[in-house]
């Protein structure tokens, strides 16, 4: 049994999944915020392809995320709960694929609570902070405030892994000072 599956993605944009096997499109033809889905079941997961999307990022304060993307999507059911594994991967941005998972349990009597959004206006200003390279002065401040080592504070694959631990004992740490800063 078939069963329709809705969500907000990306601009909240209705998104058609093909599932007949063809193929997508040229690299050439027209990228959108919903892309170009394909779906396929393999055993008990439909597996989503998604291509074609228009350049975005992949979380509000997250890594951008070029029109060369291509989103993996697995959504596998065990009773009364859908896992979504989302595997992103990024020729531009992304060293790495991003992987992400969410785990949804169906609640048929449930009834989602109106909730009333409120339009305000933030962040009202003539100016946007920016700096040149290497003259931002903030730059080295978290690890400056926390002892940590500047480049385990530059991010990047390799330090989200446990072995880069043993490489950090042997890069230099600045004192710990704590940095005022005004806002």
């Amino acid at each position: 049994e078939f069963v329709a599956y809705h969500a907000q993605y990306v601009r909240s944009l209705d998104r058609a999944i093909y599932m007949d096997g063809r193929p997508h499109p040229p690299d050439y033809a027209p990228h959108t915020w919903e892309g170009f889905s394909t779906g396929e079941f393999v055993g008990n997961d439909l597996v989503i392809t998604t291509t074609h999307l228009k350049e975005s990022y992949i979380r509000r304060n997250g890594p951008t995320m070029s029109d060369q993307v291509k989103v993996t999507e697995w959504l596998t059911r065990h009773g009364d709960y859908l896992t979504i594994t989302t595997y992103i991967d990024d020729p531009i941005y992304l060293e790495e694929p991003f992987i992400q998972s969410v785990t949804y349990q169906w609640e048929p009597h449930t009834e989602l609570e109106f909730f009333p959004c409120t339009v305000v206006n933030e962040n009202i200003s003539d100016k946007v902070p920016h700096f040149l390279p290497g003259k931002n002065p903030w730059l080295k401040e978290f690890s400056e405030q926390e002892g940590v080592p500047y480049e385990a504070t530059r991010g990047g694959a390799e330090t989200m892994y446990p072995e880069y631990r043993s490489k950090m004992k042997n890069m230099t740490v600045a004192p710990l000072k704590p940095t005022p800063r005004a806002f």
